[in-house]
């Protein structure tokens, strides 16, 4: 019930929107997480929003140059990278789950972003 899209091949410094699309969930009333991953080594938290307010809170590495946003009308979370580098470069995953919870129950499949130098 979710899918992330919009990863492909950047150069250093430029730009990405990741958009999480939900179906058959109002992801509105959902805690979203953004992770990343590269093969071999262990998946990152990236950057969280708040069901309630959309407060975010983003990793070190990425402070400053990715945000979250929702648009609820389009049922969408979206992940804005700006100023990529090249260790930015995995496989972005969405997930979602309640508030109060730790566990999420859904994942999205993942999207490559890949940062050239």
């Amino acid at each position: 019930q979710l899918q992330a899209s919009g990863g492909g091949l950047v150069q250093t410094g430029g730009s990405l929107r990741l958009p999480c699309v939900a179906s058959e969930i109002s992801l509105k009333t959902y805690y979203v997480t953004w992770f990343r991953q590269v093969p071999g080594k262990e998946r990152e938290a990236v950057i969280c929003i708040e069901s309630v307010g959309s407060r975010t809170y983003s990793a070190d590495s990425v402070n400053g140059r990715f945000t979250a946003s929702r648009d609820d009308a389009r049922n969408t979370v979206y992940l804005q990278m700006d100023n990529l580098k090249v260790e930015d470069t995995a496989i972005y995953y969405c997930a979602a789950r309640f508030e109060l919870q730790t566990e999420y129950n859904y994942w999205g499949q993942g999207t490559l972003v890949t940062v050239s130098s």
